[in-house]
């Protein structure tokens, strides 16, 4: 017996197109125009799997979504969203109310059909081992406007969004991996706020910030006089985030001897204060981050492999912005509507050529440095439109200007001579910023130290003109 399909969209055209697509590999296919009426087809007759689009009259996904938690399991009958309406908020609250999947149209017929067989594998599989679980999920309203949040329109964010989705409503311990600026810890204040801790503390450690012996206090709390001007009682970072979150942010930083005393905390949840002989029980949930290769440093004995594994519970991959080019304009008229705001300014927006160069420039900085490259050209400005030249004046200097000739120059080149000559730039200018440290220079390629020098005697870095 085929499996059934129900299709769920108002444009009654995008209907017949995914009938047929759908009908031609062999499945039955149910049709309704909107969330009420797939509801009644499903009182009529179970289906397989649904396709829905997010934005329909009468009731959209996210109606149906919440309707179908009441009635069932999300396991049961996997849900995958289609919309044009690709943003971050939109995949999270799909992923967190059920859905299997999230589609952005234009779609690739053959991705819809290939997420259709996983959703359907995966019924399978769960009702083979007898695992299907029931979720009580607490209804979820809308994303709220905050200073900062995450932005994004592109598949490596929608990638993202949908993680998060996944993850928030678990306790399982977080990692989120990605370059400095690529908004990590708005990724963890975002887990935080889908979580069932949203109403308890989101506690931020930076672990790159202290001593290691300052470090301790500040994770763990200390008794008095425990050392030398511990004048009272401490209550440390996991005490004071009862029943919330922990972010630790820059975990490759963490000292080797505090590595073991985080392993116990991630293990048992409990931790003597400095100085205390009492174990201390707390509940809290941890997140941790960081912008190194942590793979890398547990082969060169920089970082526990365990507690590497523990920390690694799902992780979560924030890509750079030179890799997500479609979101540049969208986070530069995101923070140019915040500067306005927070100071009552009227900056119109951005000409065209501006735009051009703001998609040109390479970001080492990712978004913090997007961000205060637009709230320099909106100073800039002073109420009129941000123009190319304003762009100019805002990029760093060795770049505002030369990169879009060098550019230029590089695809005139043959593939691999192309290809060669970004990899030596890249290379001499991670060496120029680490003042010739080959291990720091591979770190902020991301790359093995191994794989940096074997570049560099191909490429002639370093040798003799």
């Amino acid at each position: 017996m085929s499996d059934k399909i129900l299709v769920v969209d108002d444009d009654v055209n995008l209907r017949r197109t995914l009938r047929d697509v759908l009908e031609s590999a062999g499945y039955e296919v149910d049709e309704a125009e909107n969330g009420l009426g797939a509801l009644a087809h499903l009182d009529q007759g179970p289906s397989d799997a649904v396709l829905c689009d997010w934005k329909m009259p009468g009731q959209g996904g996210e109606g149906l979504l919440r309707a179908l938690m009441i009635r069932e399991p999300a396991e049961q009958l996997p849900v995958i969203i289609m919309t044009a309406h690709g943003t971050g908020p939109n995949a999270i609250t799909a992923m967190q109310l059920g859905a299997y999947d999230f589609v952005t149209k234009p779609f690739d017929i053959d991705e819809v059909l290939a997420t259709v067989r996983r959703a359907l594998q995966h019924v399978r599989l769960q009702r083979e081992v007898e695992q299907l679980r029931n979720h009580e999920q607490e209804s979820l309203t809308a994303i709220e406007e905050k200073e900062h949040r995450l932005v994004g329109i592109s598949r490596g964010m929608l990638e993202v969004f949908k993680s998060i989705g996944r993850v928030a409503k678990t306790d399982v311990t977080v990692l989120l991996q990605g370059e400095t600026g690529t908004g990590k810890e708005l990724a963890a204040c975002t887990i935080h706020e889908r979580s069932f801790r949203s109403q308890r503390p989101f506690v931020v450690v930076n672990c790159a910030a202290l001593p290691a012996e300052l470090l301790e206090s500040e994770l763990f709390g200390h008794e008095r006089g425990a050392f030398t001007g511990a004048t009272n009682r401490k209550l440390g970072k996991f005490e004071s985030a009862s029943g919330g979150t922990v972010f630790l942010d820059e975990i490759g930083e963490l000292p080797l001897t505090l590595q073991p005393k985080l392993l116990r905390v991630l293990q048992e949840h409990t931790f003597e204060r400095v100085g205390g002989t009492e174990s201390i029980h707390a509940d809290f949930r941890i997140i941790a981050a960081t912008n190194r290769v942590l793979e890398e440093e547990v082969e060169e004995k920089q970082f526990r492999s365990d507690l590497y594994y523990r920390l690694k519970g799902f992780s979560i991959q924030l890509p750079a912005l030179r890799e997500r080019r479609s979101d540049i304009l969208p986070l530069a008229e995101y923070f140019l509507t915040r500067f306005n705001q927070q100071n009552q300014q009227h900056v119109p927006g951005f000409t065209e050529d501006a735009i051009v160069l703001l998609q040109q420039y390479s970001y080492p900085g990712n978004i913090r440095e997007l961000e205060h490259i637009v709230e320099r050209a909106a100073v800039e400005a002073a109420g009129r439109a941000i123009t190319r030249e304003i762009v100019s004046k805002a990029l760093p200097a060795f770049e505002s200007g030369p990169i879009e000739t060098t550019l230029t120059g590089l695809l005139r080149l043959p593939f691999h001579a192309s290809v060669a000559a970004w990899e030596k730039r890249l290379i001499e200018d991670a060496l120029t910023e680490s003042g010739g440290n080959k291990a720091d220079a591979a770190r902020k390629l991301q790359i093995h130290r191994r794989l940096l020098y074997e570049k560099m005697e191909q490429l002639g870095i370093g040798k003799p003109e």
